[in-house]
């Protein structure tokens, strides 16, 4: 079937013979494929998404997928999250059904100094509308009976969840096909270049012409951003993921660190590491992924590990998304950031209202470039 899918596409995309879009978006990780799709419902530009690979052959195809929320800080980072996150039952009833459950959230904490800090936290968040319980230790216990009695107590927000990566992109992709996207798949872009108001993408299988560009290219934004003449405020950050083999359901909450999926798997992990675009797994940050997991959760002691996975992470280098025109260089965009499963239902509606009318219903002044010093392209 993809086969298939391929070559239509391949079809689709050469045989328009002037290679001229209104917009071409290079990246179709959850965050491009979201903004092609959203672009899409518009009907008023012809749109191409480009990928270097396959949608899912990069970081949305290795994570977690949590839709988390009521733990962001800065609480305007906080309310960024929970605005797309309310997004979510609107975008499965349009692209269909992405397996997104509305868990809730529980963090627990181990000892009574974090409680003042949950407080705090419950107190900034309230501020934004993010409503957060702090709970004792008997209190968590009653939601979640396997958490370790250990725990101080946790903070739990009902906005928190998690949802299936693999669904929700192809679902992405296959509305925006639906809608008239052009795809051009397993294509690395070369080089970019922009003459007059038409930038011209040079890629492995040929050039395409547009009126404006997005760079959604997640780990290879910086990679990107050369092309532009600039050099893109991001690093790489591995994450390493332990799966469990299938178990009876026992976890009904998204915990920090731990999900149990619908097939029984409980998937384990939270590390962040600055090794560049490396996804070996190292048995040094297994070895602390499972000890974190058995002081959470006793009875994963028990468990059989099946396999192990790692997603590089596009970390902007204040930790907060990027979403801005590159300065210098009109109608060219960027967007990165980590946590693109939960932005993304927001980050594609508000791509698509930046290009379509010139504004965006929230503001974008913080995501701006400008926030970095010496940021400019040629």
């Amino acid at each position: 079937m993809w086969y298939r899918y391929l070559v239509n596409q391949w079809k689709m995309v050469n045989h328009k013979m002037d290679n001229l879009f209104d917009v071409i978006v290079v990246g179709s990780g959850v965050i491009g494929s979201s903004v092609a799709y959203h672009l899409s419902e518009s009907k008023k530009h012809e749109v191409l998404l480009i990928d270097k690979g396959f949608p899912l052959s990069g970081t949305s195809g290795s994570t977690q997928a949590w839709v988390w929320v009521h733990s962001k800080t800065p609480s305007w980072y906080g309310e960024l999250s929970m605005l797309s996150a309310e997004l979510y039952p609107f975008l499965e009833k349009k692209i269909g059904d992405v397996e997104y459950k509305r868990t809730g959230g529980i963090a627990p904490f181990f000892n009574e100094a974090e409680r003042e800090s949950a407080l705090r936290l419950a107190e900034k968040q309230a501020e934004v509308g993010i409503e957060i319980e702090v709970l004792n230790r008997e209190e968590v216990l009653e939601k979640e009976p396997s958490l370790s009695p250990e725990i101080a107590g946790a903070t739990f927000s009902k906005i928190d969840g998690n949802v299936n990566p693999f669904r929700l992109v192809e679902l992405y992709v296959k509305a925006a096909r639906k809608n008239g996207v052009h795809c051009s798949f397993y294509n690395p872009v070369n080089d970019i270049e922009k003459s007059g108001d038409i930038f011209q993408v040079k890629t492995q299988k040929g050039s395409f012409r547009s009126k404006k560009i997005v760079l959604a290219g997640g780990p290879w934004s910086k990679e990107l951003g050369k092309m532009l003449g600039m050099d893109m405020p991001v690093k790489q950050v591995r994450g390493q993921i332990l799966v469990t083999e299938p178990l009876q359901p026992f976890l009904k909450y998204t915990i920090g660190g731990i999900r149990q999926a619908d097939n029984g798997e409980v998937l384990i992990g939270y590390s962040k590491e600055e090794v560049g675009y490396d996804r070996r797994s190292t048995l040094d940050v297994m070895q602390q992924t499972a000890r974190m997991a058995i002081d959470f959760i006793p009875a994963l002691s028990k468990a059989n590990i099946v396999r192990c996975f790692s997603g590089i992470r596009v970390m902007p280098e204040d930790g907060f998304p990027i979403l801005d025109e590159v300065p210098g260089m009109e109608g060219a965009y960027v967007i990165a950031m980590h946590s693109g499963i939960t932005l993304s239902p927001l980050i594609g509606t508000l791509m698509t209202e930046l290009l379509t009318e010139g504004e965006t219903s929230i503001n974008l002044s913080r995501f701006s470039l400008e926030r970095f010093n010496g940021i400019q392209s040629r």
